[in-house]
Parts: C-alpha cells; sequence; structure tokens
C-alpha cells in the first residue's frame, strides 16, 4: 500500500485501538508512516541496531507492537515476538539461543529480563514501553517522540531474513523458524487476497496473542496491504461479554479468530448475536464441529470460515480461548482454507491456497490417493514457495527432519476429498487408534466443549486393559511407537466452577453420552478423569505427550 496515495482511500485509519477504560487512539497511514520512521531511527541511531540483528519483541496488543515490528521491516532487523506469558527461563532461553542484541517488552516482564540479563552477552540494548521510567532501560515512547521522521527504508530482498518464531514440537525446547521478507510480499499475491477479499473500507479485528505468526500476518500484512483498518483491543484477559460488546459497538467487518473464540461468543446468554458491521469470519487451528458452524450461521446470519497452515508456514491459530489461559490450536496458519465466496463443506479446512501445492503423502513423500489418511505435505522441491519458512536457525538437523521427499512434512494428519477439501485428524504424534479406529483428539475435544461442564479438556489414547496387548510384563505404549489399536480414548477434564460439586460418576456417564450424541459414537471417552488443571507448554500448548506418557506409565 502507497500512503502517498491517500487522497484514494476513505477516511478509515490504519490502526484503531482501544482498550477497556475507555481510551481510544486512531493513527492514519500517514501517522504510521512517520512513526515507524521515527521506530527504525531509534533502533539504529539510538540502539546501534543493524540489518540482520534480532530484537526480542514481548508486548501485549499495545501500538507501540505494530510500530516495533514495521520498524524492524525497514531496518532489516530480524524481530522475534513472543507471549508475554513467558517467565525468565523462557525469556532467558530465547535470548541465548538467537543471540538477541536487543529486547523490547514492559514493566510487567522487566524485572524477569532484569533477572537473566547477565546471562545473555549479546544483549545490549533493553527498550521499555511504559509509562515509567526503570534502571538500565531506555523509554520507548519518549524515544519515538524526540526521533527524526526521516528514514530511508533498506532495500531487501525477498529472501532476507525477516522474523523468527518459536515453534514448540512434543519433545525438546522450542526450534526458531526463521522466515524471509518473502512472508511479506506473499500478502500482495491475487491467490492470498482471496481468502478475506480485504478492501480499503475493512476494519478487520485478529484476535491472536502477539505472540504469534498469525497476528503479524492478520493483524498487520495483510490487511495493510489491502490498506484496510487494523481494529485491536487490549484485551489484557479474554473475556467474551467483551468480545461481543465490541462487535456491537465498533464497525467491525471482518473477525478472524480461533474456534474456541467463537464457541464463547455461542455461549454468551445475549439476546441478539445479529452483529450490525460485520461481514465475514474466518477461523482455524483447530477442528471445527458442523453443528457449530451452522449454530455461528442461525445465531449471526453470517458463514463462518476455515482455514490452516503453520508457524513454519504463515500464520499461527494460538489464540486466547480462556481467562489467563492460551490455547493452542496447534499452530496453524494460512496455506490452505476455504475462500469468501467458496463452497462450505462443514468441518473441512477447505482448500490449498497458491502458491501453496499441498498433498496428502506418506512418510516417504510419496503423494495418496483421495479419502486416505497421512501427512499434510507441503511441495517445496523444485522451488520453495515464498511464505514457507527459511530454515529451523541453528538447527540443520531438525529442518533435515521435516523434509520428506519432495515435501515439508507438517506432522499433521488429514485427509483430502476428490474435490481437493482436506480434513484436519490431528498431529501425527496425537492421533489415537482405537479399536481399528483413527480418531483426532480434537474431535472429541471439540465436542466435550459444547458441554456446559467442560472448560477444558485434552484426549489422549490409554491402554486398555480388556483390548490391551503386554508383552513379557510390558505394556506395548502407543507413545513409544508400539502397541498401536490396543488403545482407548481418555479425556483429561477441568470443570467449569457450576458443576465442580456434581457427583463425578454420573457426570462421567452424562459427558460420553453427550459425546456419542454429537459425533461418531466409536469416539466417546471411554476413560475420564478430572483434573484441576491440563499440562502446558509456556505458549499455551496442551502437553498431550506428558499426558500419554503419564498414562502408559501407570501399566
Amino acid at each position: 500500500y502507497d500512503p502517498n496515495q491517500e487522497g484514494k482511500r476513505g477516511p478509515n485509519p490504519a490502526l484503531w485501538w482501544v482498550n477497556n477504560q475507555g481510551d481510544e487512539m486512531k493513527w492514519s497511514f500517514r501517522e504510521m508512516t512517520d512513526l515507524t520512521r521515527r521506530a527504525a531511527n531509534v533502533f539504529t541511531q539510538t540502539c546501534g541496531l543493524q540489518e540482520g540483528d534480532h530484537l526480542a519483541l514481548i508486548l501485549p496488543r499495545v501500538p507501540e507492537w505494530w510500530l516495533v515490528i514495521m520498524g524492524c521491516i525497514r531496518t532489516g532487523i530480524v524481530f522475534m515476538p513472543g507471549t508475554t506469558q513467558m517467565k525468565a527461563k523462557d525469556i532467558l532461553y530465547r535470548l541465548q539461543v538467537s543471540k538477541a542484541k536487543g529486547i523490547v517488552t514492559t514493566d510487567t516482564l522487566a524485572p524477569e529480563v532484569d533477572s537473566v540479563a547477565s546471562e545473555c552477552p549479546a544483549l545490549k540494548t533493553k527498550l521499555l514501553v511504559s509509562d515509567h521510567s526503570r534502571k538500565g532501560w531506555l523509554d520507548f515512547r519518549s524515544l519515538i517522540q524526540s526521533e527524526s521522521p526521516v528514514h530511508t527504508c533498506i532495500k531487501s530482498k525477498t529472501l532476507d531474513p525477516m522474523a523468527i518464531f518459536f515453534t514448540s514440537g512434543t519433545t525438546g525446547f522450542p526450534k526458531m523458524a526463521k522466515h524471509s521478507h518473502g512472508l511479506a510480499l506473499r500478502s500482495f499475491f491475487p491467490s492470498c487476497r482471496k481468502l478475506l477479499q480485504l478492501k480499503t473500507s475493512d476494519v478487520l479485528w485478529c484476535l491472536s496473542d502477539t505472540g504469534w505468526i498469525l497476528a503479524v500476518a492478520g493483524s498487520l500484512l495483510e490487511p495493510w496491504t489491502a490498506g484496510s483498518t487494523v481494529f485491536a483491543h487490549h484485551l489484557p484477559q479474554f473475556d467474551p461479554k467483551v468480545i461481543v460488546q465490541t462487535l456491537f459497538k465498533y464497525p467491525i467487518t471482518q473477525c478472524l479468530a480461533a474456534p474456541s473464540v467463537f464457541r464463547m461468543i455461542l455461549q454468551q446468554n445475549s439476546t441478539s448475536l445479529r452483529f450490525p458491521t460485520l461481514e465475514h469470519c474466518c477461523t482455524g487451528g483447530e477442528a471445527l464441529l458442523p453443528e457449530e458452524q451452522e449454530l455461528w450461521r442461525r445465531q449471526t446470519g453470517i458463514l463462518l470460515y476455515q482455514a490452516y497452515g503453520q508457524s513454519e508456514t504463515v500464520g499461527d491459530w494460538s489464540l486466547w480461548a480462556s481467562q489467563d489461559v492460551l490455547i493452542h490450536g496447534a499452530q496453524q496458519g494460512i496455506s490452505c482454507g476455504t475462500l469468501r465466496g467458496m463452497k462450505i463443506k462443514p468441518g473441512s479446512m477447505g482448500k490449498a491456497i497458491p502458491p501453496y501445492d499441498i498433498q496428502i503423502i506418506d512418510d516417504k513423500g510419496n503423494i495418496l490417493p483421495p479419502n486416505t489418511e497421512g501427512n499434510i505435505g507441503i511441495r517445496i522441491k523444485p522451488t520453495r514457495p515464498i511464505g514457507v519458512f527459511m530454515r529451523y536457525e541453528s538447527n540443520p538437523v531438525k529442518t533435515a527432519e521435516v523434509e520428506c521427499g519432495d515435501f515439508y512434512n507438517s506432522g499433521d494428519r488429514a485427509t483430502v476429498d476428490a474435490e481437493g477439501y482436506f480434513w484436519f485428524l490431528g498431529r501425527a504424534d496425537d492421533v489415537i487408534n482405537a479399536s481399528g479406529y483413527r480418531i483426532g483428539p480434537a474431535e472429541v475435544e471439540n465436542a466435550l466443549a459444547e458441554h456446559p461442564a467442560v472448560a477444558e479438556s485434552a484426549v489422549v489414547s490409554s491402554p486398555d486393559p480388556i483390548r490391551g496387548e503386554v508383552r513379557n510384563g510390558t505394556w506395548r505404549s502407543s507413545w513409544l511407537g508400539v502397541g498401536l489399536g490396543r488403545q482407548v480414548v481418555k479425556a483429561f477434564i477441568v470443570l467449569t466452577p457450576k458443576f465442580l460439586s456434581h457427583d463425578r460418576d454420573q457426570l462421567t456417564k452424562e459427558l460420553q453420552q453427550h459425546v456419542k450424541s454429537v459425533t461418531a459414537p466409536y469416539k466417546y471417552p471411554r476413560k475420564v478423569e478430572f483434573v484441576s488443571e491440563l499440562p502446558k507448554t509456556i505458549t499455551g500448548k496442551i502437553k498431550r505427550s506428558e499426558l500419554r506418557k503419564k498414562e502408559f506409565g501407570q501399566m
């Protein structure tokens, strides 16, 4: 988007930011240009950062988050977003492994940074976004005001590094998925713009946490490429009531969020969910039940479209889902989706979006026929498409592990039908094999989520003493990769406050019957365990591997 052609656009701002205290701020594209030039000068002139240097960015939904990213893109500094849920040891790991030379954060996390800074020899600059000063930290807001608005953008190349996103697997520490400036260029492709079909008159609200790649794509690259307005609500805690009120109060035309957000909106006791200006909604990251899509359509009059991807491609569907808890929808983003206006197949995540060639492959990279379960693969040879990550930084072994023949193996399981629509089953290491049936945990978790007693759940495989198999006194456990097919579905459930006093045996039967009534009966959890909380990574992902290990370790 060319801000010099502002006379051709409407009066809508580039950024429209609000909070619960009634504060409201609007920046035009011209003001944004001025402020991001100042930010670029803060980084290069005041802090002495250079092209290729790494800058950690740990901010909540505050306007400065957008200034930091654009300032980095202007200067070629590689920004590394992170969630504000992190603690000192998480920050330490990221600063050390990335050799970050700078960090931008708030006064909430500044003490955590200070407690580990002495162990990070590369860290030279600490920038604080706050109304208060702190010893050893530079005041980002005052520096923005005092810096020059004159800055010449670097001439970056498509394959020059732009950002690093930390993505965790089932084992080990988070990996650094490095992306090039092609991530931004991809938003210009006509094929990619068909997903949301944004116009200059649109106001887009993306509810992704600022630590995720979807926030960069959905709250910055996609809308500003189209000249649309980015709407942002500070939302320090997830509150579905506030989201509903916001959709009624502000002229938001498009909403991008995880299924859990739409699910919780539907659970509100609102007299009406007919939002006056909302035209289009897009979701992804976890399987969405057809019944949920239909309920959303009936209540709002709007279709709910699905999409898919990964931190390694474009986007991350880890979004706020409950108070103080990040729900992870398997780090999904936008490489596959139901384009606006395209036929919706309830439960499907749509078709591949060019330039991606997505196929269902086996473990050797061979393409499987329609309606056959396999791995979601993205073709990377002979040409690696724009938007696929460059590599796992400083980890050639992990980079090689995900290359499977001519494809990048996502590690996600799915099928594709004869029309090219993909159907998500779950992570390869999460799929449950019970009595010959392959069951994706998301299918069961989504069914459980519809019951008012369930605040949160995690579904894993569990050994079945009746169907199970013991050899030489040892249980052949699925998490060790053996004994598949000798399992049952088990659900770990966190109850909502209203149901904490209910009889557990009766509630177990009720939940089992509920799952049978909303999805295929074979998927119901034969075992149910009520817990106070679920084990999670710092990024909010449920540690299903830990739960599986607990299950099979008990045998």
